[in-house]
């Protein structure tokens, strides 16, 4: 396992490389002050039929084109919930009850997954929703 260095603060030895380790760097440093909160608590079922209780559906407030979704629940995750399609498709849905409109999520590094977090990443159609939210797109600063 990699020794963590001061701006990565975990770093899981099934993370792929320098993209997970941002990413991890990034989901462990999280605050209130950097992330958009897209969606309050709400109810879900997985696909053993248990209702679980999701606090938050949150992203960052900027980024560079690929959107990392982060979903906190209240009680400890099953392992391996993040591939559960049942579950995902929820969130994914309660993101269109918000107005995001397009292609399902596919679920982001394993690395990243947490006993109370799911990390999605989204699309690229997403990030038309996330800008409306006020998610600011680093890479078009490049683009000019």
């Amino acid at each position: 396992m990699a020794t963590p260095t001061p701006w990565s603060p975990t770093i899981s030895p099934h993370a792929a490389p320098e993209r997970s380790l941002h990413r991890e760097w990034y989901a462990s440093t999280m605050t209130t002050d950097s992330d958009i909160e897209l969606s309050g608590a709400f109810q879900a079922k997985d696909s053993n039929g248990r209702t679980l209780d999701v606090k938050a559906i949150r992203i960052f407030d900027e980024g560079y084109g690929i959107i990392d979704v982060y979903v906190d629940f209240k009680a400890q995750l099953d392992p391996g919930a993040y591939k559960d399609t049942v579950l995902t498709k929820q969130i994914v849905e309660r993101l269109r009850s918000l107005g995001y409109k397009g292609p399902d999520f596919g679920h982001s590094d394993p690395g990243l997954q947490e006993s109370r977090l799911i990390v999605l990443e989204a699309p690229e159609e997403f990030a038309a929703f996330a800008k409306s939210r006020g998610w600011k797109n680093l890479a078009e600063e490049f683009d000019e």
